[in-house]
């Protein structure tokens, strides 16, 4: 095992993909000569050259449709989007043209890549530099979206979207990228997409989540655990796109109530699909209602350091959440 933060696994994967298959590429803004803005390509422009890492303009239209031409023509590009927030522009592109391709070619065409996403707040990024916009691109059929919150999981997970036959949206929470280290499993580990994990095991009530929500809920499930005697189930949906119902459903049927946390607006979030799972798939398993958790209605995550916490969920926040749901 290897002790590796989030970033240095994202970037062993791309390293060992490279290496393993020569269709494997990376293109955006920085990544080349500069390793990235997050330092995540760093060191593959010196080891694989400027045909293999290419640096683009500040074009993410460019950079969705180009990777998608590569795709189509054989290779396995990997587009970064410096910030997620920066994706708009390259929208059409991906909702109209990269999910669409193997559907409207009746199967002739398809486009195996991937779209690195740096998403999320707590970094004092502001409005521009700190959105959770996952939910854009959960409801469009045809792409795959991951959301990985451990340094083994983003590994594992980006090895396997590298080599998916689809599109796949590959979200990484920029508060977590050097915000621990933990075990990676050493060699060619892949961990499958579409399957959740459980994190945590208990019995009162199952929380789910994804991303850095994964570490804040954990620790708020140690809280309720300590100071209430709750014993949370953690689940962990490390896969946005296909939804993994039935560890969340398994869990629910055992704990009978279901806490759904984000940090995206509440209102459309994807918490709200989950939510909407759950109540329809396991009605008769809930003894409280099906409780979302996530940011507020508000446009975007403050500059300044209060608002921003005030903004972001907390383990205090899952943990009065988690009371008012088992009190039922």
């Amino acid at each position: 095992m290897a002790q590796l933060n989030i970033l240095e696994a994202i970037r062993s994967a791309m390293d060992e993909e490279m290496e393993r298959d020569e269709r494997v590429m990376v293109l955006g803004e920085d990544v080349g000569r500069k390793g990235g803005v997050f330092g995540a390509t760093e060191g593959l422009w010196a080891k694989y050259g400027d045909k293999r890492v290419l640096d683009t303009p500040l074009t993410e239209a460019m950079i969705a449709g180009a990777a998608m031409g590569a795709a189509v023509y054989g290779l396995r590009p990997i587009a970064e989007m410096q910030f997620a927030d920066f994706v708009y522009p390259a929208f059409n592109q991906i909702v109209s043209e990269i999910s669409r391709i193997h559907y409207r070619s009746n199967g002739t065409f398809s486009a195996p890549m991937v779209i690195r996403m740096p998403y999320g707040g707590g970094v004092h990024g502001a409005l521009y530099h700190s959105q959770s916009n996952e939910a854009y691109f959960t409801s469009t059929v045809g792409l795959k979206i991951v959301a990985p919150g451990t340094p083994a999981d983003a590994k594992g997970l980006l090895k396997s979207a590298i080599r998916d036959p689809d599109p796949v949206m590959f979200f990484e929470h920029k508060k977590t990228y050097r915000m621990f280290k933990a075990e990676v499993p050493e060699g060619d580990t892949v961990v499958p997409i579409g399957r959740a994990a459980v994190a945590r095991a208990g019995h009162h009530l199952s929380i789910v989540c994804y991303g850095y929500m994964r570490t804040v809920v954990l620790e708020a499930a140690e809280t309720l655990a300590r100071e209430d005697g709750l014993e949370a189930e953690v689940i962990d949906l490390r896969t946005l796109r296909p939804l993994d119902l039935d560890t969340v459903m398994t869990s629910v049927a055992k704990t009978g109530k279901a806490l759904v946390v984000h940090e995206a607006n509440r209102f459309g979030g994807f918490g709200a699909e989950v939510a909407a799972e759950i109540a329809e798939e396991g009605f008769e398993h809930l003894d409280g209602p099906v409780t979302r958790l996530a940011g507020p209605e508000v446009p975007g995550v403050p500059y300044h350091h209060n608002l921003e916490d005030w903004f972001m969920i907390s383990p205090a926040r899952v943990v009065d959440a988690a009371r008012k749901l088992a009190a039922y």
